[in-house]
């Protein structure tokens, strides 16, 4: 398969976790476009490193998925404080939790 194929679907993967953080407002949604969009960023950096022919690309898309799995964690844990402080997980509500 050609490696642009797989750069379009990156693409693509991209633009569908783009279109859910600009138009959702529920946290978990958001949260999982984010995660979205991070995935299109490693499989882009993948596929240019394996063009490339080095490990440089994919040293960089496993400290990526790293920094997610931390990202995950202190984001669940927001999102279950804001839903239990409010019963609600909408962005539009995250205000209302300071002090």
């Amino acid at each position: 398969m050609n490696p642009v194929n797989y750069l379009y679907l990156a693409a693509l993967l991209f633009t569908i976790g783009a279109t859910g953080v600009l138009l959702r407002r529920n946290a978990i949604i958001l949260f999982m476009c984010v995660e979205l969009m991070l995935n299109a960023c490693n499989l882009a950096f993948v596929v240019f490193s394996r063009m490339h022919g080095n490990l440089d690309g994919q040293i960089i898309a496993f400290f990526t998925m790293v920094v997610a799995a931390a990202e995950v964690v202190v984001g669940l844990a927001i999102i279950v404080s804001l839903f239990r402080a409010r019963h609600s997980a909408s962005v539009d509500d995250a205000g209302l939790m300071k002090l």
